[in-house]
């Protein structure tokens, strides 16, 4: 690293989800993972197209859930005192279930089906009668074609706090690299996380 560049750190609050009692805390969860058929098929057909990448985890509290102050936050003289979480965190063993469940009645309500299949596939046919795809793996999103997808990324940023990382270049601990010219995709291994 050269001493003009600045190192970037990343900070995320995470409850302590082992923590957590089936039935006190809790009473489902989920992970929305897509199968690696409906992955293979939608990595096929969007050779030529550019990918978005989202994270978000929104989900609505449905449980009352406190979580200890974290470290550094602690006034003094209110060490006892707990935080009531309004929002699922990262961490609680329902946080990606109540993500699904509020990101598909979203995506629903915009035009969107959800495949019989696959429920982390969604189609929605275009005006040309051509088809965008969106598949979701956990808290990570791909969309098939960002150009007519254009208008959906627009209500997910409406909707959602969300990051648009831009063409894919990893999932699932693979490179992935095109030659768009020969319609070509090529996947590798990596030690990319995240």
């Amino acid at each position: 690293m050269s001493s003009s560049t600045t190192p970037k750190f990343k900070v995320k609050l995470v409850a302590k989800g082992f923590r957590q009692e089936y039935d006190v805390d809790f009473d489902e969860i989920f992970s929305p993972v897509v199968k690696m058929t409906t992955l293979r098929f939608m990595l096929d057909i969007v050779v030529a197209e550019i990918l978005e990448k989202t994270t978000f985890l929104h989900g609505d509290v449905k449980e009352e859930i406190y979580m200890e102050q974290p470290k550094g936050f602690v006034t003094s003289g209110q060490e006892h005192l707990v935080c009531k979480l309004k929002k699922i965190l990262y961490g609680l063993k329902q946080a990606s279930r109540q993500w699904y469940k509020k990101f598909d009645n979203f995506i629903q309500s915009v035009g969107f089906s959800k495949s019989n299949e696959d429920h982390c596939l969604f189609t929605k046919p275009t005006r040309d009668g051509s088809p965008i795809f969106l598949i979701i793996y956990v808290d990570d999103m791909l969309l098939s074609d960002r150009h007519t997808g254009a208008k959906l990324v627009q209500q997910l940023r409406l909707k959602f706090a969300m990051k648009d990382f831009g063409p894919a270049r990893h999932i699932l601990g693979m490179k992935i690299s095109r030659n768009r010219n020969r319609k070509q995709l090529f996947l590798s291994q990596t030690d990319y996380i995240g």
